[in-house]
């Protein structure tokens, strides 16, 4: 068998269009090569502590976590454009704390800034909380919220979990590594191995890696042009734009009407609000997050519209009968079932009762009515 190495010497080119002229210039960009792209020169450090690029087995391990994430190009694009719209969040609230921004890269190798991103294990979010341990650190998790998802909120979390790291093992470093692996399982080692030199322990090995993926992603995003990534402020992602509206929901709402009120779509309150799950927001008071300039005139519009759905409600009631189903509901009304099941917070094999009342968007339903009076 003959083996065949092949030495790829990419370019990239970058071409700029300008709107209705086709492009406009032709540029191109040279895209290191991958031993260029391991030379690293120090001194390096995460969060103030030195990175041991003296030590050959940490120099090797780092090489190898960076060239498996320049091997992913695709993905670090997406990195790069998704951190000009999360990261300006993420600092703000680390400098408001006095912790180091270097943490922020921790968001990156947990979920890549995505919110709906989950685990094998449960965990869920920008920074990849478990329920109980999302839960302990303030965040609402439920049938009805997942906070995990919420950029603020689970940033907040975040935050006070490493402050409590930082406080019990006095190091930015070991911090990032327990809040991996967990601050129980990273003292026994400590302990077994009589050493709080993260580059000295040994480690599961996805912890090992751990710490320099995060390290990894902070080369390339300090200085992506040196790895070949170069991008205009149209290419990015923009930052967050949005009002911040205080919601008191007597019963619960529909978010369709909720979006109505913000003058926009179900769609745009489910982006801005990744952690509302479901159709609907639970009675209760709320902060939610809505295209810029919806405030104005927001409240009024909301209580006109609550008011205007509450009255249809009552004229689309059916009382479920002996016999019924919810298929045979849905067909008879000719309305989708899973419409019926969202409109009425139900679950599929959620038996119904005599007597249960359901609303059921649809014209024939006030015929219906009638013929039960």
């Amino acid at each position: 068998m003959k083996s065949f190495f092949v030495v790829i010497f990419i370019t990239a080119i970058t071409v700029t269009f300008v709107h209705g002229q086709g492009p406009a210039t032709l540029e191109p960009i040279q895209v290191p090569s991958l031993m260029s792209s391991v030379r690293i020169s120090g001194p390096l450090d995460f969060c103030g502590e030195p990175v041991e690029l003296d030590n050959r087995d940490v120099r090797e391990r780092l090489e190898k976590e960076l060239l498996l994430t320049l091997w992913d190009r695709p993905q670090v694009v997406l990195w790069i454009k998704r951190s000009n719209r999360y990261f300006p969040i993420i600092e703000k609230m680390l400098q408001e704390h006095k912790i180091p921004q270097d943490l922020k890269y921790i968001a990156i190798a947990e979920s890549a800034l995505r919110p709906h991103a989950g685990s094998k294990k449960g965990a869920i979010g920008f920074w990849q909380f478990l329920k109980s341990s999302g839960r302990k650190y303030g965040l609402k998790i439920n049938s009805e919220k997942d906070e995990r998802r919420n950029i603020f909120r689970s940033t907040e979390a975040a935050i006070a979990y490493f402050k409590e790291l930082y406080e019990i093992l006095g190091s930015w470093t070991l911090s990032a590594a327990a809040y991996n692996m967990g601050e129980n399982g990273l003292l026994s080692e400590i302990l077994a191995q009589n050493t709080r030199d993260y580059y000295h322990l040994y480690l599961p090995l996805e912890t090992q890696r751990y710490m320099l993926r995060v390290i990894s992603a902070k080369i390339i995003l300090s200085d992506p042009e040196t790895y070949g990534f170069r991008f205009t402020e149209k290419d990015l992602y923009p930052p967050l734009q949005f009002d911040r509206i205080k919601l008191e929901c007597f019963q619960e709402t529909p978010i369709s009407v909720i979006a109505a009120a913000a003058n926009t779509r179900f769609k745009v309150i489910k982006d801005l609000n990744p952690e509302i799950r479901g159709h609907f927001l639970a009675a209760g008071n709320h902060w939610i997050l809505a295209p810029q300039g919806a405030a104005v005139g927001f409240q009024a519009r909301f209580k006109t519209l609550v008011d205007q759905w509450l009255a249809e409600n009552r004229e689309r009631v059916y009382v479920v009968k002996e016999g019924d189903s919810l298929s045979a509901i849905a067909e008879r009304f000719n309305v989708p079932l899973p419409a019926l099941i969202i409109w009425n917070r139900l679950k599929l094999r959620e038996p119904i009762h005599p007597g249960q009342h359901l609303i059921i968007y649809s014209d024939e339903i006030k015929v219906d009515t009638t013929e039960q009076e």
